[in-house]
């Protein structure tokens, strides 16, 4: 078996891992220059083809001089997860069995590149994994097969990822069996694309926190955008980042939705649409990020301000 294998992010990586005797290259995107000192910052998937020692196709579109010479490694598979560009219909046609792609969400719900984010930001209590035969479509091809996974209470993005990461990576090589056994032949079940669902980009703008809501919903938030753009609000004209949160519907608060209306050494209680959010660890404008009892200790006075 050669395989080719195709990702660009830290949920790529322990399916790398799993099948790499059968690796014969790893393609990613390349990465860019960010920052102000516009340093490069190799992305996981690289980082562990280097390790491997595996040869490295580093491309910005499969227009890329680069991305013609996957055919000279003569692949049967390509094992495309979480890569991050639409793989066009010649590339997709030069494996010899084919190409498979792992989606972390039960196709057809959640088509689309943000799929934990919003089924965090939906409050649904599970999602899972779906291995399918590509085609040019995206997140469109045959389901070949699917795990439901619970989505547990305290879950945020960088939990769910990593359970959901490690259970594709488990799957992976018996897929990878299954089809060696059928003689290189990738059969799957078309999708029901009438119910069908799609998980836009994230953006920035996204992570900005609305007081009208509910305690609930901007919990959800917190937890689907940890990682980016993360839940964000104002406290004093500076930017607070909200990293970690809890929720309180036994108490409605009389005062105005942003209101800090009590700080305990579970955080800060804040009134909501409905309900109490208790922000537990956060980030102001230009300092540490930290426990908010402790930040409550050296900024005096919480109580009662707004967030907006």
């Amino acid at each position: 078996m050669r395989t080719v294998f195709f990702g660009s992010s830290g949920f790529s990586v322990p399916s790398l891992l799993k099948i790499q005797d059968s690796v014969v290259a790893v393609v990613t995107k390349k990465a860019r220059p960010k920052g102000r000192g516009y340093q490069i910052d190799d992305n996981e998937v690289k980082r562990a083809a280097v390790q491997l020692d595996l040869p490295l196709i580093e491309i910005d579109s499969f227009k890329d001089d680069e991305a013609k010479t996957i055919v000279d490694h003569h692949p049967d598979l390509f094992v495309v997860v979480s890569f991050g560009l639409i793989v066009p219909k010649w590339a997709l046609d030069v494996p010899s069995m084919g190409p498979i792609n792992i989606h972390p969400s039960l196709l057809p719900l959640y088509r689309g590149p943000s799929p934990m984010q919003w089924a965090l930001l939906s409050g649904d209590k599970a999602t899972g994994i779906t291995f399918i035969r590509m085609n040019e479509k995206m997140d469109e091809g045959d389901i070949i097969y699917q795990e439901r996974i619970t989505i547990e209470k305290d879950d945020d993005y960088i939990t769910l990822s990593k359970r959901l990461s490690q259970k594709a990576a488990d799957s992976l090589p018996e897929i990878i069996d299954r089809i060696v056994r059928k003689g290189g032949t990738i059969e799957g079940t078309v999708q029901d694309h009438a119910i069908a669902t799609y998980a836009p980009m994230i953006t920035k703008e996204m992570g900005k926190m609305d007081w009208q809501q509910s305690a609930a919903r901007l919990d959800r938030q917190v937890k689907a955008f940890v990682t980016w753009p993360t839940a964000f609000t104002y406290l004093d004209g500076k930017l607070l980042k909200v990293f970690c949160s809890s929720v309180d519907e036994s108490v409605e608060a009389k005062a105005p939705v942003g209101t800090i209306t009590q700080v305990t050494k579970a955080g800060l209680e804040v009134s909501t649409g409905k309900g109490l959010l208790i922000i537990r660890e956060l980030q102001l404008e230009n300092k540490k990020r930290m426990n908010a009892y402790d930040f409550s200790r050296g900024y005096r006075e919480l109580q009662d301000k707004s967030l907006n």
